[in-house]
């Protein structure tokens, strides 16, 4: 029973991580950009990975998503 009862106080650990972590996106606005594109999107959510680490001077950015994507064959 004591597993269970850990398992459920790290569930609430984490989320409250992510749901800092989305604060700290919203403050800087990450969501109003109309930009859509991979280095935006990997931006937030690193932003949102890092939750309470933004606040302590982390500034995660993504700068280039270099993907490629697969052709159809032909």
């Amino acid at each position: 029973m004591a597993v269970r009862r850990n398992s459920g106080i790290l569930g609430v650990i984490v989320l409250i991580w992510l749901v800092i972590g989305v604060v700290a996106a919203v403050q800087r606005d990450y969501f109003k950009e109309s930009d859509a594109n991979c280095a935006t999107a990997g931006t937030i959510a690193l932003t949102i990975v890092a939750g309470p680490l933004n606040y302590a001077g982390v500034n995660p950015k993504v700068d280039d998503c270099d993907v490629q994507i697969p052709q159809p064959s032909k």
